[in-house]
């Protein structure tokens, strides 16, 4: 019942307790159900190898950059921009430049640039604070770059707040 192999005792299947799989314990309780001609088979998949491409492929930093740059032209409200043709900047009565458009529902094309600029570096401070998370070990280091991502947040948050405010013509801040 039990082998000697290299000091070690090895023991059956049937000698250890819990070793039985599940279908093994249901086969053993129900044998009407199964019987003694249902086993699990035993199936050998032949080896395959899939053809490799000689096409160089772009890294995944490529990728990645190509889908923020795409992000960011979204972000930019290019859709917008395009179908309605705003101007660039305009200016008001006095003749003076103006950069932020007076209604809510329109937006110069200078604006809605740094609208997304600030709303980029918004999303860019959250992908700071889930790579701070990555440096759990080594504190120094997590705290550096999960004190850039709140600052990032924190300035993106109150310029674009900023730019609403200015555009409702109200007070900046509540006052201040």
């Amino acid at each position: 019942m039990e082998k000697q192999v290299r000091g070690q005792v090895k023991t059956k299947k049937e000698d250890v307790s819990g070793s039985e799989t599940v279908f093994e314990r249901v086969k053993s309780k129900t044998p009407w159900i199964f019987g003694r001609a249902l086993r699990k088979p035993k199936i050998r998949f032949p080896d395959m190898a899939l053809p490799k491409m000689d096409m160089p492929l772009p890294g995944k930093s490529i990728g990645v950059i190509s889908i923020y740059i795409i992000l960011f032209l979204l972000q930019t409200g290019i859709v917008y921009l395009i179908y309605t043709e705003p101007p660039a900047m305009g200016s008001n009565s006095a003749g003076n430049p103006v950069f932020l458009y007076e209604s809510i529902h329109d937006a110069f094309i200078v604006e809605s640039i740094v609208a997304s600029v600030f709303i980029f570096l918004c999303s860019l401070g959250f992908i700071f604070l889930y790579q701070a998370s990555k440096h759990v070990y080594n504190k120094k280091i997590a705290v550096r770059i999960l004190s850039i991502g709140v600052i990032l947040i924190l300035i993106s948050y109150t310029a674009l707040q900023a730019m609403i405010a200015l555009k409702l013509r109200q007070k900046l801040f509540g006052g201040i």
